[in-house]
C-alpha cells in the first residue's frame, strides 16, 4: 500500500488471523485515534504543551488519514487535552483504516451472519496467511523488546500503542514476564525521540489507556446491572 501507517499496524496487529477483531469494538477505534495523534507527533505537526495538544503545522503529510485529523486540530484552534481528541478522531475511524487495507489488497472483506441471525464483516487476509506487513511489524517490535540499546522512534510508538490498549501481552508473550516489564520501562524512558514528541507519546498512550479502562468498566457495569 502507498503508505502503512501506524494507525494501520495497530489495526493489523488487533484483528486475528480469522480476521476478528480481538480488541473490541470502541477499544480498536480509540488506539487508532492515539495512533494518528502519535503519527502526527513524529511528523512535528502537534506536540504537547502544559498538557495540552496543539498544533505547530497545518502542512499535510499527503496521507488522508492523517491530514484529515490534523485539518480538525488545527480548525478547532483552542488547546485541548490529548484524551479529549480520543473520542472524537475515534468515530468511523477503524472503518477508513480497514477500507485503506482492504483497498490496498492487505486485507479481505467477508460479511456473513452469526447463527444465520447476527450481522458479522471478518477482515482476513487473502491469502490465509499473515499479511507481510503485519509480519514486519511484530518482528521490529519483538527485536526491540528482546534486544537492548536505543529503539527506533516509529517503533517505540507502536510499542506504546500496543500497550495502551493491552495487545502487548499477546505479542510478548513468548518473552520472559520481567525482562518484557524492564524492556517496556527502558523504551519508554529512552531518549529515542525529542522530549517533546516523548512528551506527545507518553500522554496519547494515557489518554488511550484511559478512554479504554472507562469503556471497559462501562461494559462490566451495563452487564452486571
Amino acid at each position: 500500500m502507498p503508505h502503512l501507517t501506524l494507525a494501520h499496524e495497530l489495526a493489523l496487529l488487533g484483528y486475528d488471523d480469522a480476521g476478528v477483531n480481538r480488541l473490541g469494538a470502541p477499544h480498536l477505534g480509540y488506539g487508532l485515534a492515539g495512533a494518528l495523534l502519535l503519527e502526527l507527533a513524529l511528523a512535528e505537526r502537534v506536540t504537547v504543551v502544559d498538557g495540552r495538544l496543539a498544533a505547530t503545522s497545518g502542512e499535510p503529510l499527503g496521507v488522508p488519514l492523517l491530514d484529515d485529523a490534523l485539518a480538525r486540530i488545527v480548525a478547532h484552534g483552542k488547546r485541548r487535552r490529548p484524551r479529549d481528541w480520543i473520542m472524537p478522531l475515534a468515530k468511523g475511524l477503524p472503518d477508513r483504516v480497514l477500507d485503506g487495507l482492504v483497498d490496498a489488497g492487505v486485507l479481505r472483506r467477508e460479511s456473513d451472519r452469526v447463527l444465520w441471525v447476527f450481522p458479522r464483516t471478518r477482515y482476513p487476509s487473502p491469502t490465509g496467511t499473515e499479511p507481510a506487513v503485519e509480519t514486519q511489524a511484530r518482528q521490529r517490535m519483538l527485536a526491540a523488546v528482546a534486544g537492548e540499546g536505543p529503539v527506533e522512534p516509529r517503533t517505540a510508538a507502536l510499542i506504546s500503542l500496543t500497550q495502551a490498549v493491552g495487545l502487548h501481552r499477546k505479542l510478548f508473550g513468548e518473552l520472559p514476564k520481567p525482562q518484557v516489564k524492564r524492556r517496556l520501562a527502558e523504551i519508554s524512558e529512552a531518549d529515542w525521540a525529542s522530549a517533546a514528541t516523548k512528551r506527545a507519546i507518553a500522554d496519547t498512550q494515557a489518554a488511550v489507556l484511559a478512554a479504554t479502562t472507562a469503556s471497559t468498566a462501562a461494559i462490566m457495569v451495563s452487564t452486571t446491572s
